[in-house]
Order: C-alpha cells, then sequence, then structure tokens
C-alpha cells in the first residue's frame, strides 16, 4: 500500500469518526452534570459566609478610621446586592 494512501485513510477516520465520537463524548458529560455536588455547594456556602464577614470586618474598620467630625455622620451604606439581605 502507498503511504499516502494510508494517511488519507487515517485522516478520513480522524475526521469522520474520532473526532464527533469525542465531541458527543463530552456534550454527554456536559449534560449529565446540570448542577453542583453536595461537596461544591457546601464550598460555596462557606466562601459566601466568609466573604459577608469580611465584608463586615470591612464595614467596622471604615467606621472606626473615619476621620469626618461627629455632627456630619455619614449615611449608611446600601446593600451591595439583593443577596446581602
Amino acid at each position: 500500500m502507498d503511504p499516502e494512501f494510508i494517511v488519507a485513510i487515517v485522516a478520513v477516520v480522524s475526521l469522520f469518526i474520532v473526532f464527533p465520537a469525542m465531541v458527543f463524548h463530552y456534550i454527554t458529560l456536559w449534560r449529565k452534570q446540570n448542577s453542583l455536588e453536595p461537596d461544591d455547594e457546601r464550598m460555596l456556602e462557606d466562601l459566601w459566609r466568609s466573604a459577608k464577614a469580611m465584608e463586615r470586618r470591612i464595614e467596622t474598620l471604615e467606621k472606626l478610621t473615619d476621620t469626618q467630625p461627629d455632627d456630619e455622620i455619614p449615611a449608611p451604606r446600601r446593600p451591595r446586592s439583593s443577596f446581602d439581605q
């Protein structure tokens, strides 16, 4: 057999069989995973709590380091998102 013929056969098989098989394989894996794992949900909740605690600490530090006189009390900050309440 001619080496060019073998290269052509391998190219055609790769293009029309292997590549679509890989694409469909990863599409089915993607569809199976349509929600977070319980461990991921727990980790996300822990990160959310940590972020909220850090935000409270930063707001406290801002209040402590505020250099405005007492007669000009700044307005309270609005929540940044609807999740803060």
